[in-house]
């Protein structure tokens, strides 16, 4: 079966390259269409084919508008040349210009698209656009039970979706946290709550945050509150970088506003064996409260995540238990599950 895999902006490099390799694994032709990563290295294909020809030349330059107006550009440049692609399968990871595609994307494979963050938040008003583009796909995959019933509430019809849970992304670490490091990672965005994060901490006595990550929102005032509550390691971290924060963390926290469905991050902190306390939106309460690996809590309660954390902190057979859920996430949530799951949908089209 030939799977094309989309991701014409590189939003997810980690889950796109995962996917690829675990389907071509399992026996796929598969081919990862995107375009070059723009804030550091990405794993090199093992058994697909990757082509970066999506925007040449805006994912060269640097975060402006000269780089946005010049990808508006080359966009139907690399619509077109999808177009004449013609695969079993062609699976959409990512719209790389939602209003131009409604009118752009006319695919001649039978269609998946994977709504990672059910509908993208900054154009989540737009909900004609998107009924037109959930038209024109033929699956649509979720990662949880609660993103189902977001896209059965937006009109997309039940027996169109399906539900696939994120694999994490496994590591093996060298633990040395001291016990009392709650680990904030990630892109740093407005959704994700990083106020919420440091509140949480200043809350329970002795406990430290651990920052890791690219920050796209203003940090001063919340650096000047954290105090020297918080060590702060910002940009985007080199593989061994991460694994080395990873290691560090006694519980990742996830305060997350109702804006996705589930987290890479947490995907990454289960992997790693963390544990993790969330805010219960879209599938982060879900995940974490399946496998028992770690705590969930009402989203913008700060008290409850401080209580949660304090728990895990203080608590040994709590932490222990906490471990032993996320472990347990190591073990199911696999690639090779995920690519089987995948390989069924597509078996339904092609």
């Amino acid at each position: 079966m030939r799977v094309t895999v989309v991701d014409p902006p590189a939003y997810t490099p980690p889950y796109c390259r995962s996917l690829a390799a675990a389907l071509a694994a399992a026996g796929a032709d598969v081919e990862l269409v995107t375009s070059r990563f723009r804030f550091g290295e990405v794993t090199a294909p093992v058994g697909y084919r990757a082509s970066e020809w999506f925007y040449p030349v805006s994912s060269r330059m640097g975060s402006t508008r000269l780089r946005l107006a010049v990808k508006a550009l080359e966009h139907p440049v690399g619509a077109a040349r999808l177009a004449l692609a013609k695969p079993d399968v062609l699976h959409v990871q990512w719209f790389g210009a939602p209003e131009l595609d409604r009118w752009l994307f006319r695919p001649r494979s039978p269609v998946v698209f994977t709504a990672h963050d059910i509908v993208p938040r900054r154009t989540a008003s737009k909900t004609g656009l998107w009924r037109a583009l959930f038209d024109r796909c033929d699956r649509v995959v979720v990662h949880s039970e609660r993103g189902r019933g977001q896209l059965v509430a937006f009109g997309v019809s039940a027996e169109k979706i399906g539900v696939i849970p994120h694999p994490v992304f496994r590591s093996e670490i060298d633990r040395r946290d001291d016990g009392r490091t709650a680990l904030f990672h990630g892109l740093i965005r407005p959704y994700k709550g990083i106020e919420d994060a440091v509140e949480a901490v200043l809350r329970v006595d002795g406990a430290r945050l651990l920052v890791a990550g690219d920050p796209r929102v203003p940090l001063d005032e919340v650096r000047r509150r954290a105090g020297d509550r918080a060590e702060w390691r910002l940009g985007f971290l080199p593989r061994e970088e991460m694994r080395r924060t990873l290691s560090e963390g006694t519980v990742s926290l996830f305060p997350y506003k109702p804006e996705i469905d589930l987290s890479g991050a947490l995907l990454q902190s289960l992997g790693a064996g963390i544990p993790a306390i969330v805010y219960d939106i879209g599938g982060l309460g879900e995940t974490v409260g399946r496998f028992g690996a770690g705590a969930v809590v009402e989203p913008g309660d700060v008290e409850g995540m401080a209580a949660a954390l304090e728990r895990l902190l203080s608590d040994p057979d709590a932490l222990t238990a906490a471990r032993a859920g996320a472990e347990r996430a190591r073990e199911e949530l696999t690639w090779e599950a995920s690519a089987e799951a995948h390989l069924a949908v597509y078996r339904e089209l092609a």
